[in-house]
């Protein structure tokens, strides 16, 4: 172990800077700033007010939006746990792809469906002769809760189906063979046995929901200010550094209190499981009412997961012309994907919507060049099972439960330089991204470097390999599918990235994310399609990296 102990400090070192530098010294800056603006101003009568309305509608919003996502997840959690049917992994993969896709595409999705100009007015006006859209569901409390579901049900899916699958069927049927009816059965031993589980989904979702702010901005319209939103406002429009830091060293106490609540959960343990036979408890439905759960489940599934991802990537190609109201025309049409090329005025301070793709393409190639770095780094320290690096694996997770607004409003307190403006800031962009990518390449390269059996490294050790040659011919070829599937996340983590990209981007080197924002909050159906065909682009790079990570881990299944 003493032998060891200084290549970890070694290895440790990167990291360490880079955690001290980029997120320790942010956060300290916020809290610097909260505690002089608690003492100068916390007494007077008008400063509170603007702290407790955004709170409260923030902690209301949440909990709302956690209740609904339950009604919804815990149904389909039982969907995947117990039932067999045709396209079931297609329905998976499905469930998954809303949690990894961008707020702003989320948004903008809804947008499509259910805004003035979406798919659900433009029908309800064409069949009944309207002259404005009827539904105006965007920009009320109702929009941003149906986002929140639509965007975290795959978390309770994961979750809670995840141990619901681990369950021994046996132990439910036993209590039927005594008498107990299913929905005796279900309330007095499989939600007992589930209850760390659906806790700890729901603490997910609430946090989640909690520092939502993509959806918030761009659905809840300006009646509606949580803490995320009210931090951008006070800090890039009212310039209230001071009222932008105490909210956000606010925020940050919750989002961390509600972490460490829901990895204590992480650590309670159902009752010890009998192995049992691969697919055991799981079936076709038989019965009538089986068949009808099943049919209901799916179909509300497959409306809220599918119809909104479909009336985005159709209201990119059927472009709205001719006015509004009824006189509006859709018609097909790429003009939308052609103008991203484009600088229609040819102004010298536009920026083209090309721009902000390649913007967002170089932020993530250096997103994943750190991560890798310092994710091979941390991997291969925390090999030594020492309580200094369970600690430092426990910092390392902290930027996760750390809102990406709170992250960004940091590094401008302390990298902000006001003789040289937001200089210094761009490049910042990829690092901020490294902080939330850096866990998931970590948590998906650790597993597989101790997979690796120490025989082999020593095989090729005695055969003469130096450790290098060991390394690259050994760990590499083995950590290959974990490397490509850590970057992955990292690539499209950076490339959906909203919260600290709108503190730390210059407006001449605008991300897709920003550039969709920018578009969707400008009149014109010109506006209006381009934001929405940025919005499908990412949708695609998502969807397509969510394939990627789901055949690696098909193949390395197989493979093992």
């Amino acid at each position: 172990m003493n032998r060891r102990l200084p290549a970890t400090l070694l290895l440790w070192a990167a990291p360490a800077v880079f955690l001290g530098l980029f997120y320790f010294l942010p956060v300290g800056s916020i809290l610097e700033l909260a505690a002089r603006t608690a003492l100068l101003e916390g007494l007077t009568v008008n400063f509170w007010p603007k702290v407790v309305r955004p709170l409260g509608f923030t902690l209301w919003q949440a909990g709302l939006s956690a209740a609904a996502t339950l009604m919804i997840g815990l149904p389909a959690a039982y969907l995947f746990a117990r039932f067999d049917f045709r396209g079931k992994a297609f329905l998976r993969v499905l469930s998954t792809l809303p949690f990894i896709l961008p707020t702003v595409v989320v948004a903008a999705s809804f947008n499509a469906l259910l805004g003035p100009r979406g798919w659900l007015n433009q029908f309800l006006m064409a069949l009944f002769a309207l002259e404005s859209a009827p539904v105006r569901l965007v920009n009320s409390l109702g929009a941003i809760v149906i986002a929140h579901v639509f965007y975290n049900t795959s978390v309770v899916i994961r979750v809670v189906g995840s141990a619901w699958e681990q369950l021994d069927p046996r132990l439910e049927q036993a209590a039927r063979v005594l008498g107990a009816s299913p929905l005796r059965a279900l309330r007095e031993v499989t939600l007992p046995l589930l209850r760390p589980a659906i806790l700890s989904a729901a603490l997910l979702v609430f946090l989640f929901d909690f520092t939502s702010f993509g959806v918030v901005l761009l659905l809840g319209g300006p009646r509606f200010s949580t803490l995320e939103v009210e931090i951008y406002i006070q800090t890039l429009h009212m310039l209230n550094l001071p009222l932008a830091g105490l909210l956000s060293a606010i925020q940050l106490g919750i989002t961390l209190l509600l972490t460490f609540a829901q990895a204590r959960l992480n650590r309670e343990k159902p009752i010890p499981l009998a192995p049992r036979v691969r697919g055991e408890g799981k079936r076709k439905p038989k019965s009538g009412a089986e068949k009808a759960f099943v049919g209901l489940s799916v179909a509300v599934l497959a409306v809220l997961l599918v119809a909104p991802l479909v009336a985005l990537a159709l209201r990119s190609v059927i472009g709205l012309e001719g006015g509004r109201g009824s006189q509006a025309v859709n018609e097909l049409t790429l003009v939308y994907y052609r103008s991203l090329f484009e600088n229609p005025r040819q102004s010298i301070f536009y920026v083209p919507p090309i721009e902000a793709i390649r913007n967002s393409l170089v932020y993530a190639g250096s997103t994943v060049g750190i991560t890798v770095l310092l994710g091979f780094c941390i991997a291969y320290a925390l090999k030594a099972r020492t309580r200094a690096n369970r600690a430092m694996d426990a910092l390392l997770m902290l930027p996760l439960g750390t809102s990406a607004v709170t992250l960004g409003l940091g590094f401008i307190l302390a990298f902000h330089d006001p003789y040289l403006g937001k200089m210094n800031l761009p490049w910042m962009v990829p690092v901020a991204h490294s902080l939330v990518a850096l866990p998931f390449m970590v948590r998906t390269l650790q597993p597989a470097l101790e997979s690796i059996p120490k025989s082999y490294r020593q095989a090729a050790a005695v055969m003469g390999a130096s450790p290098l040659r060991v390394w690259l011919e050994v760990d590499l070829p083995i950590l290959s599918r974990a490397v490509v599937v850590g970057c992955v996340f990292a690539f499209t983590i950076s490339l959906g990235e909203f919260g600290a990209t709108t503190f730390l981007s210059r407006p001449e080197y605008p991300t897709m994310p920003v550039a969709i924002f920018a578009f969707l909050s400008k009149p014109g159906a010109l506006n209006y399609g381009q934001a929405l065909a940025m919005a499908t682009i990412l949708m695609v790079v998502c969807a397509l990296g969510i394939w990627v990570v789901e055949k690696m881990q098909i193949t390395e299944t197989r493979a093992f």
